[in-house]
């Protein structure tokens, strides 16, 4: 009986020539949003669906926050403090957990958000109730992405670079911005916000 041939794997080369996924390079110049692009996904996301208010206030809570996907999901209204305007995040991969300032606008569509779903326990939930999962999240990006007509495929990780790069060219210093997103390495938020 013959072997059933092998997987071929990202990192396998053929004949000298990578085979499996593209390099992030060869796909799209950067690996994060501009304030501008954020707006339009946005824009593109509240357009899509009988969800868009949710989907809206995902990718801007993402791009404001800088919430790494599985933390979205995890999201709870007990970490959302709406009269006192402030949000509890939980950071995974070793983070420290942190208290943001919540804005105006934020805090609205959260209200709006919960009068739409008074039920249950996590704030972005689908239309049966469950907590969204990474899959779903990283499909609604891409799907508002090629709504916004971007010339480059989006995906859920650009949103938390794009808050990164929102500060820094803000002139935020690179220990404050560390404080705000919660890396534990310094050289690591340089490589991820561009800052020399």
């Amino acid at each position: 009986m013959p072997a059933a041939p092998k997987p071929v794997l990202r990192t396998v080369s053929k004949d000298g020539k990578r085979v499996g996924r593209p390099k992030n390079t060869d796909v799209r110049v950067r690996e994060h949003l501009t304030p501008g692009e954020v707006d339009a996904l946005v824009a593109a996301a509240r357009k899509r669906g009988r969800y868009g208010h949710r989907d809206a206030l995902a990718i801007r809570m993402t791009a404001r926050h800088g919430f790494r996907v599985s933390e979205l999901c995890e999201l709870r209204w007990d970490q959302l403090d709406l009269s006192a305007g402030l949000l509890h995040v939980s950071r995974k991969k070793n983070g420290v957990p942190s208290t943001h300032p919540l804005n105006g606008d934020e805090i609205r569509a959260l209200r709006q958000l919960r009068r739409d779903w008074p039920e249950g326990r996590f704030v972005f939930v689908t239309e049966r109730g469950a907590p969204f999962t990474r899959s779903g999240l990283a499909k609604m990006i891409e799907r508002a992405g090629e709504e916004a007509s971007f010339d480059f495929p989006v995906h859920f990780h650009m949103l938390r670079h794009a808050g990164g790069y929102y500060y820094a060219n803000r002139g935020e210093d690179t220990r404050s911005l560390q404080l705000w997103r919660k890396r534990s390495l310094i050289p690591s938020l340089r490589r991820t916000t561009g800052m020399g």
